[in-house]
């Protein structure tokens, strides 16, 4: 007895006590947004000019039915063709904030029964509504590495939001990509790889768009962090600017990095793009001609409508010509009445600062993504209100008009729950597995569980609206990317389950700040699991003071001390993590007290079964890392700009980095992680072997050096303005946008002071004549021939264990050049192997995967630089090579 107590007076001289307010996750952040050591090796990205400077490029592409969206398209002007310019200015314009159902509704027109279009968050399942499935974040789905989970959620995501009424989802995510690792949105997109970001990207947007419901990929482009992305929510957090920040980014990295997945999610057909809040290049999103017009529906022919993120529309006319085709939600700022859209486009259109045949291609586009999905045949009536979960209430909610049923509490869910509890385990990465303590067998002689992450929050699982708190078990992050729980397993239920069940000991402390109880408590563990999180969300919140962007990369809730302190008084201990991202894993990794870690994400609403399965055996792990775990924050090598940089001026981010971002900075600053990209653990062991190159015949790549036709004039409007005054026995609802004059002057109907303004119309903005087409353009996604397989790829891949398991092979490619990352991943393959068994890894290389940006021609090529193929279980563990020839 003495000894014991000897024992235990030792392990608690390494025991930290710590109070509530100690357990703080801000610091003093880095003045800048690339650390000194980590800019380009290429001068176009290093020496970027200030102020930057973004081109105008105009006309604005019309649709033209390219690639499979012929019929869509065929039909879409058909239905066009009958509208009068009131009807397609409804169209396109959202009727305001909290004026309908929907979290963003466009005008309708009812002479032909067609309702304005429901379009609803969020990328991981129906926002603001009841009866949905909370589904894991695109984090997770990235980890799983797995295409057909990705299209199996996107098709259920769909199936709910089609089942509520929804037109249109506003997701996937590639908009933060993942640039710093402190982004607050990251875990709501993929991957910092952009080849992994688009390949999901594409299967979850076939995913939704085959249950019937138009997709949306976001947030369009260079988003990459919270702080700063707009004016006034700025001011709400203490900093005065005058516009919102500007992404500046060169040529080549747009293309190679930050363009690359939403090329694939427009070759994928998406319907909708959302244009996003920050500038590029300053020139901001909603209305940059050269984002939205030569990259987006120039060089990519993208045949769908691009939309405004929520209070992301800076002016009528310029944003008109630059390219974006629906305002949303339609006012300027929420509830006022007021819309650079609506009665002013109408104004835009009769005193022809922009032409009819602009108009009428946003509404081709609109329509040809609605028939495109299906729309047509899929869409049920509105059967909930964003705004309350009464049963009865208003309608149109801000103007407490129409009184009436509005939640029908519809139960969409069917049996998602099983696919979510199947991702939540298949994106399960395991780190670390000393003696194979791992799988549990549930039979272990006293099981404690530690920590608030393990438990609920005792608000209840949506006790904080959009997620806004870190209370309890993290199984999503915060802000509009969001849904409601409709129940959430927690991991300290789904263990004492299993425990239980086979009639063991169970105990569990859910509070980081109990020290003396758990001080008392992880001594007679004989397996302690303790759970510990790192949170973020969108910038119009503020959690634990992170604005959106978390202010460090260590765990919240004092969790680091948690580990600590278990861990020093239990030799058997499991660290289980749900983050957002990466976080700082002290010595984790060396400490032996310490013998296995585990990245679960952000798994939803079946987290604790999803760990459970993976912790008892269940699932074989076979998740690998969509991002890198670093050992400090400056080895990533950029950060958020935490502080203005210009007075009230827009604060300048400068991608100085250029294309190395993630294990890309890692790699070319020599740096070692502590857990690479695509790194990831199992239950049994693989080899690789067999590695087979076969190069293919295929022509040569031909630029694009045709022409488009002109632009279709669907309408002929009569430039009368008595004909588009509000009816004399219309009713209008308060603070509602429409599409009618209030005066047959149209200087007094615009309210615009800056009306008759000739700068407003660009030059070539209303040339509506053929125009030449992008050499790198041609078809939905890009030229043709970028898609071209120039080699196939084939490896041998063995269980050398003796357990059934899942391995993630995964396929990279050096450029050679001297501006190129040391490798870049092209391609993975999921496969299930019996033990003693082998199966083959297949992939192919296609001319865009080796292909770089050249800014001279405007154009992508193959430079003369050698090429290697490496094929191997993580970014640095890649045992198979080859020469490309």
């Amino acid at each position: 007895m003495l000894q014991w107590l000897a024992g235990a007076l030792v392990a608690a001289v390494h025991f930290v006590f710590v109070n509530a307010q100690d357990g703080s996750n801000a610091t003093v952040p880095f003045p800048n947004a690339t650390y000194p050591n980590a800019t380009s090796p290429n001068p176009a990205a290093s020496g970027l000019s200030r102020p930057a400077f973004s081109p105008p490029f105009y006309p604005s592409p019309w649709a033209s039915g390219a690639g499979n969206w012929s019929t869509a398209y065929e039909r879409a002007r058909a239905f066009v063709s009958q509208l009068t310019l009131l009807e397609k200015v409804n169209l396109t314009t959202g009727v305001g904030w909290q004026s309908e159902r929907c979290v963003g509704e466009t005008g309708s027109i009812p002479r032909l029964a067609f309702r304005g279009l429901c379009l609803q968050d969020s990328p991981l399942g129906v926002r603001n509504t009841d009866y949905n499935s909370a589904f894991p974040a695109g984090v997770n789905v990235a980890a799983t590495f797995d295409r057909g989970l990705a299209y199996a959620r996107g098709q259920a995501m769909g199936q709910e939001h089609r089942g509520k009424g929804i037109d249109l989802q506003l997701g996937p995510v590639a908009g933060p990509l993942g640039r710093s690792p402190a982004g607050g949105r990251n875990w709501e997109g993929f991957s910092p790889d952009p080849a992994l970001t688009g390949i999901m990207m594409a299967q979850t947007i076939q995913g939704i768009q085959d249950a019937g419901v138009i997709a949306c990929a976001k947030h369009y482009i260079v988003n990459e962090q919270e702080r700063f992305r707009q004016a006034p929510e700025s001011a709400g957090f203490g900093f005065t600017i005058n516009d919102s920040l500007s992404s500046n980014v060169d040529d080549a990295t747009l293309h190679e990095t930050y363009l690359w997945p939403f090329a694939d999610a427009v070759r994928a057909g998406v319907g909708s793009i959302m244009c996003s809040y920050n500038q590029i290049n300053n020139s901001y999103g909603c209305q940059n001609s050269y984002t939205l017009n030569y990259l987006l529906k120039g060089e990519l022919d993208f045949q769908g409508f691009v939309l405004s993120d929520w209070q992301a529309q800076h002016s009528g006319v310029g944003s008109a010509l630059a390219g974006m085709d629906m305002s949303m939600p339609g006012d300027v700022l929420f509830n006022t009445g007021t819309s650079y859209w609506g009665a002013n486009l109408t104004v835009a259109i009769l005193n022809g600062t922009v032409p009819e045949w602009r108009l009428d291609d946003m509404a081709v586009r609109i329509m040809a993504a609605w028939y495109y999905v299906g729309r047509d045949q899929t869409q049920v009536p509105i059967n909930f209100d964003s705004w309350t979960r009464d049963t009865f209430g208003y309608r149109h909610y801000v103007a407490e008009e129409a009184y009436g049923l509005i939640n029908e509490h519809v139960d969409v869910r069917a049996e998602h729950g099983t696919l979510i509890r199947q991702i939540g385990s298949a994106s399960t990465v395991l780190l670390k597995n000393n003696n194979n303590v791992l799988p549990l067998n549930g039979n272990e002689r006293f099981t404690a569980v530690f920590g608030s992450d393990a438990g609920g929050n005792p608000y209840g699982p949506n006790g904080c609206p959009d997620r806004g708190c870190d209370n309890g078990t993290l199984a999503m992050g915060w802000g509009s990317g969001t849904a409601e729980f409709p129940y959430l397993v927690t991991p300290e239920i789904a263990i004492q389950n299993e425990i239980l069940s086979k009639n063991g000991v169970f105990q569990s402390i859910t509070d980081n700040f109990a020290g003396m109880q758990i001080q008392a408590l992880a001594p007679q563990a004989s397996v302690a699991i303790v759970f510990v999180n790192a949170d973020s969300g969108e910038g119009y919140l503020n959690v634990d003071g992170n604005t959106g962007d978390r202010n460090n990369l260590t765990f919240w809730q004092g969790g680091d001390i948690l580990v600590q302190n278990v861990s020093s008084l239990c030799n058997n201990t499991i660290v289980v993590m749900h983050t957002v991202g990466p976080v700082l894993l002290s010595n984790y990794s060396d400490n032996p007290n310490i013998t296995a870690i585990l990245w679960a994400g952000l798994p939803g609403e079946q987290s604790g079964n999803s760990i459970a399965d993976v912790l008892y055996g269940r699932v074989n792990p076979g998740a690998k890392l969509p991002f890198t775990f670093g050992v400090d924050r400056e080895d990533y090598g950029t950060d958020i700009l935490y502080n203005p940089n210009e007075g009230t001026g827009a604060p300048q981010v400068s991608f100085s980095e250029g294309n190395f971002i993630d294990y890309r900075a890692f790699d070319q600053a020599g740096v070692e992680p502590l857990y690479e990209f695509g790194f990831g653990l199992s239950y049994t062991t693989f080899s690789y072997s067999n590695l087979v190159v076969n190069k293919l015949t295929v022509g040569p790549y031909v630029p694009t050096t045709r022409q488009t036709l002109a632009a279709p004039v669907l309408g002929n409007s009569t430039s009368d303005a008595a004909q588009y005054q509000l009816p004399s026995n219309f009713t209008i609802i308060p603070l509602y946008i429409y599409p009618y004059l209030n005066s047959t002057d149209l200087e007094t109907a615009a309210n615009d002071t800056s009306y008759g303004s000739s700068d407003s119309v660009p030059a070539g903005s209303q040339d509506s004549s053929p125009q030449p087409m992008p050499a790198a353009g041609g078809a939905p996604g890009g030229n043709p021939e970028l898609y071209d397989v120039l080699y196939q790829v084939r490896a041998t891949i063995t269980n050398t264990g003796s357990t059934p398991g899942e391995e993630v092979a995964q396929l990279y490619i050096s450029l050679g050049g001297p501006y190129d990352p040391k490798i870049v991943l092209r391609n993975f393959q999921r496969l299930s192997i019996q033990p003693n068994s082998s199966a083959t890894f297949s992939a192919d290389i296609t001319r865009r995967d080796i292909s770089n940006w050249d800014t001279n021609t405007q154009n992508w090529a193959v430079s003369a630089s050698p090429k290697t193929v490496y094929v191997g279980s993580s970014s640095r563990t890649l045992p198979l090579s080859a020469t490309l020839s």
